[in-house]
């Protein structure tokens, strides 16, 4: 009797069976056995954990949205599911609420309520539970309008994070909101934007005194149609648009908000005693006036601390009045030609530690270039009766002027205070005070304060020349004779 041998090798990736097949066994005798070794060996694999990096886990979403308004004090449940899509089984290490005990959020895993669980296991394509309780008291004052925290689970080394979002106070709460209709809003409760506003082509938003508009980090204000904010002079009576964050030190971040854009068809956008800040870019307008209005109006309003740009406008057309453009990174870009005409404007920044003043507070230019080419447009542009200023920073000339090719070009600054060692080149410059301090009331980089009122013996008062603007930034009367520079009038 003859004997044949055989030896047949199979790599699994995690262990290798070893199979000596001896004798005249038959073929189907031979596939049976091999059929119940390789069973017994999925079998063991399932039971057995998986430890890669690589290893597969899912969520059922990535953040956790509480979408209740709450009138009054409540709660609400939402659920987490964490998949295994692994065909082993998993073992999370930690699943931690990271507010920990003073969250507002309450965490509840296989029946047991805590802050944090550990060496939980997930079956093989399986899935484990979450249940995330929230309770609010929306009249909680030291609340902020959506209140975050987030759920860390970490596995096989990784760490990867839920994110928890609920509101806070009692307000208007608006996710990716259009406006198709013409609407106004009043001051019955302030306004919370979350994923973007969009006011659409032809259709106005109307936004009455007092009212206070919150938006999310991810939130811009985006107008193809028209804008139109009714503020008062009474600081509880302006109208307010910032970042949703007003915990401390949120509440004084730049950039927390990306800010208002103005689009082709945008029109007629008028902002009275208005307040914007801490956005990125707080206004930025793109092409002409599709009517002989400016496209962007603003009287009597304040732009502050915002990272980018104050005021950005490419072949745009703005009129400001009694504006305090201030501490933003760039606080007038205006590009690629444009109508413009600003008076009694304070423009000014200080570096600080937001902040650092790089950019000279105006750029004006005919052109913007593409590919290295310029594309210029027409530019007509007079400051009147303003302060261009700024300290601290790398800046030596705080305005200016570029000019390419031979088009239109209409640069005027009449009566003004700057900061420059040289005039700008192209432009007229009438009754210019140069290189002397406006002396402002008081300003505090260390503590973020800055009042930009003039005090006595300001070169800046009374060094105005007359025009039709009667009262200043406060809503004061101007006096009849010479006004002061600026947007503050010294009473």
């Amino acid at each position: 009797m003859s004997l044949s041998f055989g030896i047949w090798v199979l790599d699994f990736g995690i262990s290798t069976l070893l199979f000596v097949i001896f004798g005249t066994m038959k073929l189907s005798r031979i596939y049976l056995a091999f059929t119940a070794l390789l069973l017994v060996f999925i079998s063991c694999r399932k039971d057995s954990f998986i430890t890669s990096v690589d290893a597969r886990l899912n969520f059922s979403t990535d953040t956790l949205k509480f979408d209740t308004v709450f009138v009054t004090s409540g709660s609400t449940y939402r659920t987490l599911k964490i998949f295994n899509d692994n065909n082993q089984k998993l073992r999370l290490s930690e699943v931690k609420l990271m507010g920990g005990a003073g969250s507002v959020f309450k965490m509840n895993v296989d029946g047991i309520s805590g802050t944090s669980f550990g060496n939980l296991e997930i079956n093989a394509n399986d899935s484990l539970y979450v249940f995330v309780q929230v309770n609010i008291n929306p009249n909680a004052a030291n609340l902020p309008y959506v209140v975050r925290d987030s759920i860390q689970i970490s596995y096989n080394g990784n760490t990867r994070k839920v994110q928890l979002e609920a509101f806070g106070q009692n307000a208007h709460f608006f996710r990716n909101r259009k406006i198709t209709a013409n609407e106004t809003w009043n001051n019955d409760l302030p306004y919370v934007i979350l994923g973007s506003l969009l006011i659409d082509t032809n259709k106005t938003l109307t936004i009455n005194k007092g009212c206070r508009i919150y938006m999310h980090a991810d939130a811009p204000i985006v107008v193809d149609g028209t804008i139109q904010v009714n503020g008062l002079k009474d600081t509880a009576d302006r109208v307010y648009f910032a970042g949703d964050r007003l915990d401390d030190p949120y509440n004084g971040f730049p950039a927390s908000w990306p800010g208002i854009y103005f689009r082709g068809t945008a029109k007629d956008n008028v902002f009275n005693y208005a307040v914007i800040k801490n956005g990125y870019q707080a206004i930025a307008t793109q092409d002409p006036s599709v009517n002989a209005n400016p496209k962007v109006t603003l009287n009597e309003t304040i732009i502050d601390n915002n990272y980018d740009a104050g005021i950005l406008a490419i072949n745009s057309s703005v009129r400001a009045r009694n504006c305090l453009i201030s501490n933003c990174g760039k606080n007038l870009y205006l590009l690629k030609g444009g109508d413009y005409q600003f008076t009694h404007c304070t423009v000014v920044t200080y570096a600080n530690r937001y902040l650092d003043h790089k950019d000279p507070v105006l750029v004006l230019s005919n052109y913007i270039s593409v590919n290295n080419v310029p594309v210029t447009a027409p530019l007509n542009a007079t400051f009147r009766n303003c302060i261009f200023w700024g300290e601290n920073g790398l800046v030596a000339d705080e305005v200016a002027v570029f000019k390419s090719g031979s088009g239109t070009f209409n640069v005027n600054f009449d009566y003004n205070l700057w900061k420059v060692t040289s005039n700008p080149a192209g432009v007229t410059a009438t009754q210019i005070i140069n290189n002397q301090a406006p002396l402002f009331d008081s300003i505090s980089t260390s503590r973020n304060y800055y009042n930009f009122r003039l005090k006595a013996g300001s070169p800046a008062v009374n060094k105005g020349t007359a025009s039709a603007t009667t009262i200043d930034l406060d809503g004061k009367v101007r006096p009849v004779g010479l006004p002061d520079l600026g947007c503050f009038e010294l009473q």
